[in-house]
């Protein structure tokens, strides 16, 4: 099995704040950290990392930030079709972390969303049945649904996380076998009982320090969180679904509780050091976590 990764790519800028300002505030900030990002290069890397053949592409400008990307993404070894679009700028994202742990984030979509429906069906020529393509919530309406058509015709599997929440999403739920969702996503989308009526067979729902849940037509397992110092949250969810996805896809199996419980532990690898990319597991720490 191939993992296909189409998505967004940015370079993440990361400030430690005392807590998130009011509107029209100025406050102070420190400088934490300076890393690949991007929810889209934060999967296929997570994923890639486990050992499972996984291919990404994603769109940078012809500038400074896209030649980062390919340099950070070459060192990684994960095949990678960066489309150079011109005009834009490669995309960025501001990452805000409070003392308390939590973060607010803020990405630049102007490369992401020159994606084309044609762009990202070049980018399935060589998937085969039952090859896994894996989507966020970055691109455009019709680069989405073109991409999630195209893996339905080609008889792969398909997985996606609605972040950021677009109003499309609604129209795409019958091209989806796995969807990974927040509480707040889940009620922004009407709900898990609605995505699976909708045609997705499995819905995850993660919980933070709760842990996750796998939620099917027939039934739900809950996997607790691995409790964990709370560092840095961003790319943690990338991280989780990566892994899920990948220690089902090695297995040769379904998404299952064994899954989500691997994705937990590498959750709280990444949650307990900070930076995106630069807190996931590496490659064999992935491998201590899958095998247990």
């Amino acid at each position: 099995m191939k993992a296909f990764v189409i998505g967004n790519v940015a370079l993440d800028e990361t400030l430690s704040i005392e807590d998130f300002p009011r509107p029209g505030a100025s406050i102070f900030g420190a400088a934490l950290s300076h890393d690949l990002g991007g929810k889209g290069a934060n999967q296929a890397i997570a994923m890639s990392r486990t050992g499972l053949d996984c291919r990404f592409a994603g769109a940078v400008g012809r500038d400074a930030r896209g030649e980062e990307i390919a340099r950070r993404l070459a060192v990684e070894g994960l095949p990678a079709r960066l489309i150079e679009i011109d005009g834009v700028a490669t995309d960025l994202s501001i990452i805000l972390m409070a003392e308390r742990g939590e973060n607010a984030v803020i990405t630049t979509r102007e490369a992401a969303a020159a994606l084309t429906p044609d762009m990202v069906r070049d980018v399935l020529d060589d998937a085969e049945p039952w090859d896994l393509l894996v989507m966020q919530g970055n691109l455009g309406a019709e680069t989405t649904r073109a991409a999630l058509s195209r893996a339905r015709d080609l008889e792969m599997r398909t997985a996606i996380n609605p972040s950021p929440l677009q109003p499309y999403f609604g129209e795409l739920w019958s091209l989806v076998d796995s969807a990974f969702v927040n509480e707040g996503e889940a009620e922004a989308l009407g709900g898990i009982e609605a995505l699976l009526a909708a045609g997705v067979e499995n819905v995850v729902l993660t919980l933070g320090g709760q842990g996750a849940a796998l939620i099917r037509t027939d039934g739900r397992v809950d996997v607790p969180a691995v409790p964990c110092a709370v560092i840095d949250t961003t790319g943690a969810g990338d991280c989780f679904m990566a892994v899920a996805l990948a220690s089902a896809a090695l297995r040769g199996g379904a998404l299952d509780a064994r899954a989500l419980e691997h994705a937990a532990r590498a959750a709280a690898h990444t949650v307990a050091r900070p930076g995106t990319v630069a807190a996931f597991p590496d490659r064999a720490e992935m491998t201590r976590i899958l095998a247990a």
